[in-house]
């Protein structure tokens, strides 16, 4: 365990080490970021600006827009940024926030996704009751779960990426911080983490999969 103070910083190989491509990502990824910030932006302020608030639909659509614009701006800031510097450097500890919140708001992206394709089953295989079961405190809780779902899944990615002794090399094969590339650099052997970051993701994975689809296998048997 001592091993892990041995590194302070990571250094991100990136995409490509040719300067005329990482040019091009650079326009690429910024056009990209731009595009999902005002259009996240533009659907938040249409929808809490109106009563489409008040709406089940739209109310998970918003937080659902919230949860995606603070996803991309976990790492395309830090990769646009990168793209254009000749040495990419993370800390320890910016290496681990970053592993933190991406997994943390990828997660809750996923788990209300899976809250609205709920809200369409109760919407189209019982209208007459849609207003009573899909109340404003369900929708409350409902995204208070999706948080808490998120939150234990980044937990974790986290912890299984921290208790990890590193003691060198310190670069990172990849363009921003995750798991996996992680267990490369580690100085123990992470066959088992390795299986727990697989078992953590695809239980997530499969639970969102089969609510998903036993969610749209009811709605096109009722339809």
């Amino acid at each position: 365990m001592e091993n892990r103070n041995n590194i302070t910083e990571f250094i991100l190989l990136g995409l490509s080490q040719k300067k005329e491509i990482e040019i091009l990502c650079f326009l690429l990824f910024l056009l990209c970021y731009i595009a999902i910030l005002i259009g996240n932006l533009l659907v938040m302020i249409s929808i809490t600006g109106s009563q489409l608030i008040n709406h089940p639909m739209y109310f998970f659509l918003s937080f659902l827009s919230l949860a995606d614009l603070c996803y991309t701006s976990t790492v395309t800031p830090k990769l646009i940024i990168d793209l254009l510097t000749e040495k990419k450097v993370i800390s320890y500890n910016g290496c681990m926030t970053q592993l933190f919140t991406m997994h943390f708001f990828g997660g809750i992206e996923v788990f209300i996704l899976t809250g609205m394709a709920y809200d369409r089953y109760v919407a189209i295989c019982k209208p007459l009751h849609y207003t009573v079961i899909m109340s404003r405190w369900k929708c409350d809780a409902m995204i208070a779960a999706s948080c808490f779902g998120g939150f234990l899944h980044s937990f974790g990615q986290f912890l299984l990426a921290i208790i990890l002794p590193y003691c060198g090399p310190n670069e990172i094969d990849h363009f921003f911080c995750d798991v996996y590339p992680l267990l490369k650099l580690a100085c123990w052997d992470t066959s088992r983490i390795g299986l727990l970051v697989v078992a953590n993701s695809g239980l997530m994975g499969l639970v969102t999969f089969v609510v998903l689809l036993v969610s749209y296998a009811v709605i096109l048997y009722t339809v």
